[in-house]
């Protein structure tokens, strides 16, 4: 199939969905909040939905809030990549 996107192949989109890891494993954020910082009408920068689609963010209801972090296969790549000493 000719012109399908690949998320799994382009570096942009996984160096990307390391920053939104990242960015969510530092504290407790929203879901309002992350949509703010990371939702995008591009289709070719599909970051929030790939990192979803892969399985890498993980959603918690707490006091009636919805929170978003790193599933554990999120915390998983992140340490892969970023080993800790």
């Amino acid at each position: 199939m000719t012109g399908a996107r690949n998320p799994a192949k382009d570096p942009v989109i996984d160096a990307l969905i390391l920053d939104l890891l990242e960015w969510l494993a530092k504290g407790e954020r929203s879901y309002e909040q992350v949509m703010e910082a990371w939702r995008t009408s591009c289709p070719r920068l599909t970051v929030w939905e790939d990192a979803n689609d892969r399985g890498l963010i993980a959603t918690e209801q707490v006091n009636g809030r919805k929170l978003m972090r790193p599933s554990l296969a999120g915390l998983a790549l992140l340490d892969q990549r970023y080993p800790r000493q």
